[in-house]
This record gives structure tokens, C-alpha cells and sequence, in this order.
């Protein structure tokens, strides 16, 4: 039966609202999003996944209560919290009739990543990431916008330094910035020498450029015993290292100089730097290194946007989220175009990738 035309205006009416309704809400998801981030941050600051895996990785709410410090009054509040929380994958939720119909929370493969003190517990680096220093640059992104290129990056322009001057200077920072930084690299490393240990093969000594306290290289130590490995690093990081490890430390300026090695590793360096410093870096790897056919190589662990399950909308958004993230320190995530571009800037004549890490990938660069 053909509908009359009122019909058919009614019908066309009609969807025309719900689409401004759906894209209301799209904005309403985009605008609310920093809850996620904050209700995530509230969770890791109470301890909430350490205090459901001391119940055996499910907890009610009242016995999550029992283990984090909580005023009484609030509990009401925290419900709420753990809806949230919930909704969004962080934890699992269900109702238990043995415990009255409470609800029980669960440990998700997301949430246990932040408990323990294993590798996999990336608390630390989330930590840093939502710290308030990492945060309020973004809320004046506007008026760094507005500002002349080239100019202080918008962390320096919030917080008076840069990134590595507040690091340097500001001891509780520093701490919290080095345990952000080996949380990260003792969990991805762990899956770099499981997955990706054929980079490694082949080298008998591998040098980690700005390698902090050397996380990245006692994994590859450990797992490749036959590679000689060292970082290097500023004399104030240096100084700090930990002793007693087969990882030798070096004083030096990757803008200067990288000691000879068979291999170069930069993990995530090369985003905190802009294409010229990455290339002025590139070069001085490319002068450290043997020749391709005597096995010499720059082994890259970063994103290259665009790599990966490029057909996961979660996957690529984190992507491109990280790159509008690591701008706060005038840093930069690259696609393979503007990768490629740097490296044969830098004299390195082929690149391979290897996208096996999650929103990250590992490049091998050949001189």
C-alpha cells in the first residue's frame, strides 16, 4: 500500500529529528568523554583494582570499601563511579544472588593490567598520562593555537618549562615520570622479546639511545644474553641508573654522537622531537652503525599511525589521539609517508614494519 504524501513527510520528518538527536549525541559523547579519563584516574588513585583483586578478582561494593580509603558518606557515590567504570569495559559487573543481589565487580582483561606487580601492571605509566601537569595543557589548547609557530610547546606555555626542565627539577615529578616510564617499557618490552625477538638476531651489540634508566635494554639483556647492550643518556640520568646490571651506561647527546654498536634501539624517543631533530638524530645512529650487509640497522619501537588493525576504530583512534596528545610537547606520531621521509632524509636507503605492538609497531631502518 503506497503511503500518502503527509505519510511520507510525517515518515521523512521523523528521521531528520532522530539524526539531529544522534548527532547531539555525538557531541554529547565527545564533550563527556574526559569523565572516562577522570573516572579512570579516580580508580587507579583509590586503588579500586588492586582492592577487587585482594577479593580474588570479584568484589561487592561494600567489600571493595574495606580496602580503600573512602569516607563513609560516600559510598553512594562510589556506585555511581563503578557504573561508569563499568559501562566502559574497565570492569565487569553482575548481580549475585548469594550476596544478597549486591552487585559484583570483576577484574576485565583491561583492569588487569593495573594490579600487581608483574610486568603487565601499567598503573604507573596511566598515572603519569593523567597526572594534572599531563592534563591542563589541553584545557588551553585554544590560546597555543593562537600563538606564532615556532614557539614553546603547550606544556611550556601552561607550566612556565618544558617537559624534560620540569623532570630535571622537580624531584617528585621525576619519580613519578621514571616509574611511568619503566612501567611502559617492562610491559611492552616483555612482548617484544616474545614476539619480535628476530630483530635482535644477528647482533652482538646493541646501543639504547635515550634509554632512561635502561627498562628497554635489561629486557633485551636478559632475554639475548649474547648482546652486548648499553645506553646512553644525560649525566644527571646516568647518575641515577640502577647498579649491578650487565647493561652498560654511557654520558652522551644523541644530538652529538651514538657510541658504535651493530644496532641502534630508540624506543618511543622519536616523537617527543620534530623531523629535523628526528633526522639530525637518524644521522648520527646511521654513523654509529655498520653497514646493511654487515647487519647494521636503527631498530624503532613507536607508533606509525595508520599501521596495524587499521579496521579497528578504536585502534586507529588511539592513534591519532596520541599524536594530538604528544603535541603538548611539540612532539609528533607519523604515518609511513612522513616516517619514510625522515629516514631516506636521514641516508638510510630501506625500512621494514613490523605492526605487532598494540597502536604501536616496530620499524627497522637499514643504512
Amino acid at each position: 500500500m503506497a503511503l500518502s504524501k503527509e505519510q511520507q513527510h510525517s515518515s521523512s520528518s521523523a528521521d531528520d529529528q532522530q539524526a539531529v538527536l544522534d548527532a547531539q549525541v555525538q557531541l554529547w559523547h565527545h564533550t563527556f568523554g574526559y569523565v572516562k579519563s577522570m573516572a579512570l584516574k579516580a580508580a587507579l588513585d583509590l586503588r579500586i583494582p588492586d582492592a577487587i583483586n585482594q577479593h580474588g578478582g570479584s568484589a561487592t561494593l561494600p567489600q571493595i570499601v574495606t580496602k580503600v580509603t573512602l569516607h563513609p558518606s560516600k559510598t553512594a557515590c562510589l556506585r555511581r563511579l563503578m557504573r561508569v567504570l563499568t559501562v566502559t569495559g574497565v570492569f565487569s559487573v553482575q548481580h549475585s544472588p548469594a550476596d544478597g543481589g549486591e552487585l559484583v565487580y570483576g577484574l576485565t582483561p583491561a583492569s588487569r593490567l593495573l594490579v600487581g606487580s608483574s610486568l603487565t601492571n601499567v598503573s604507573p605509566f596511566l598515572t603519569l598520562m593523567l597526572n594534572t601537569l599531563f592534563v591542563s595543557p589541553f584545557l588551553g589548547l585554544h590560546e597555543w593555537f593562537q600563538q606564532e609557530m615556532p614557539g614553546p610547546s603547550p606544556f611550556k606555555f601552561t607550566h612556565g618549562r618544558d617537559l624534560w626542565d620540569m623532570n630535571d627539577h622537580d624531584a617528585s615529578f621525576g619519580k613519578l615520570f621514571d616509574k611511568g616510564m619503566v612501567a611502559d617499557s617492562g610491559f611492552i618490552m616483555d612482548i617484544v622479546v616474545k614476539e619480535c625477538g628476530d630483530v635482535f638476531k644477528g647482533i652482538s651489540s646493541l646501543v639504547d639511545v635515550a634509554g632512561g634508566l635502561g627498562g628497554a635494554t635489561q629486557a633485551i639483556a636478559k632475554a639475548f644474553p649474547h648482546v652486548e647492550c648499553s645506553v646512553l643518556e644525560l649525566s644527571h640520568v646516568v647518575a641515577s641508573a640502577p647498579t649491578g646490571t650487565d647493561v652498560k651506561y654511557i654520558v652522551g647527546d644523541m644530538f652529538e654522537s651514538v657510541p658504535s654498536a651493530d644496532a641502534v634501539f630508540l624506543k618511543w624517543v622519536m616523537h617527543d622531537w620534530g623531523d629535523a631533530d628526528c633526522v639530525k638524530i637518524l644521522k648520527n645512529c646511521k654513523k654509529a652503525i655498520p653497514s646493511k650487509e654487515k647487519g647494521g640497522k636503527v631498530i624503532i619501537l613507536d607508533i606509525m599511525v595508520g599501521a596495524g588493525s587499521s579496521s579497528d576504530q578504536k585502534h586507529v583512534e588511539t592513534q591519532v589521539l596520541f599524536d594530538l596528545f604528544i603535541m603538548f610537547i611539540n612532539g609528533a606520531e607519523r604515518d609511513e609517508q612522513e616516517w619514510k621521509n625522515i629516514i631516506f632524509e636521514a641516508g638510510f636507503s630501506d625500512y621494514k614494519i613490523t605492526p605487532v605492538l598494540g597502536v604501536r609497531s616496530i620499524i627497522e631502518a637499514y643504512p
